[in-house]
């Protein structure tokens, strides 16, 4: 079975060395592809982190990723063939003023670099909505170059946050006013499962990626705890018939692989695998096509 990891992170920030351990991995390019041989991951999705990115228009640089080696600010590309990523928000630091440069900041890795499949942001850690007008230009590059948004929903890392702003109700706002742009709700907006559902279901361009919901290595007696969890997922899901808009993530390093993969299967009926682990992302994140996968 082929998957597309559609949500981890390629970048060795604070904290993720001693994360991927607890894991049982390591957080290191070398890591990655050994994980990738060994479970039939063929492609992931990385999300920006790094903040190392030039300002080159005098807008607001996006955030890159970087796992040993330089941050992806100049050709040639370091990452692996593998490995796509999104470019990150920092939506607190844009103004009016700054918005349409922060586009063409943007639009300069969008033009020139295939592995840049989609625009990430990260509300509740940026205390701003969504559909706050200051994103309007990076929606309508998102339309131009047919990339997906993606953005945080649901619990946050860390308590500085708000989480009014991460819920996955607002993708509903920015999903509705830009039904050419793709929208797709990080972590199935846990633990509002159902409100992420029913957006996703609302909304014909809404999409759900399954990242993040456990951490760790999960011994027998954790996956016997989350098994009442993986069950009322499963309720909502079948519920709404939505296994066209659900996408396989790991949220790597957080995680062990072989853990997420088999408990999220439980969670997904095997005769709904190949989409839920392949097939819709690469609709979503339509650029992996171009990359001959």
């Amino acid at each position: 079975m082929k998957i597309i990891d559609a949500h981890m992170h390629y970048f060795n920030i604070e904290g993720f060395d001693e994360l991927a351990k607890l894991a049982d991995h390591e957080n290191s390019r070398k890591g990655w592809q050994d994980i990738c041989e060994a479970n039939g991951i063929v492609f992931s999705v990385a999300m920006g982190n790094s903040d190392d990115a030039p300002c080159r228009f005098g807008g607001v640089a996006p955030r890159l990723i970087n796992l040993g080696g330089e941050p992806f600010c100049e050709t040639p590309y370091n990452q692996p063939d593998n490995v796509g990523y999104c470019l990150g928000v920092d939506s607190e630091a844009i103004t009016p003023e700054n918005a349409e440069k922060t586009a063409q900041e943007f639009e300069y890795y969008l033009q020139r670099d295939p592995h840049c499949v989609g625009i990430k942001f990260y509300m509740g850690y940026q205390n701003v909505y969504l559909y706050d007008a200051r994103h309007e230009p990076l929606f309508e590059l998102a339309k131009a170059y047919d990339v997906p948004v993606a953005m945080h929903s649901g619990e946050t890392a860390n308590h500085h946050g708000r989480l009014r702003y991460a819920h996955p109700l607002t993708v509903d706002e920015a999903a509705s006013e830009h039904p050419d742009v793709r929208f797709v709700i990080c972590h199935v907006g846990n633990p509002w499962i159902p409100d992420a559902i029913e957006v996703a279901s609302k909304n014909e361009n809404a999409f759900i990626d399954f990242s993040g919901l456990w951490e760790h290595r999960l011994t027998p007696k954790r996956e016997q705890e989350i098994a009442a969890f993986r069950q009322y997922v499963r309720m909502w899901l079948e519920y709404h018939e939505l296994w066209d808009k659900i996408m396989y993530g790991s949220d790597w390093p957080l995680v062990n692989i072989p853990d997420n993969i088999r408990n999220l299967g439980k969670i997904v009926p095997e005769e709904h695998w190949n989409e839920f682990y392949y097939e819709n992302a690469l609709r979503v994140y339509s650029r992996i096509q171009k990359l001959g996968q």
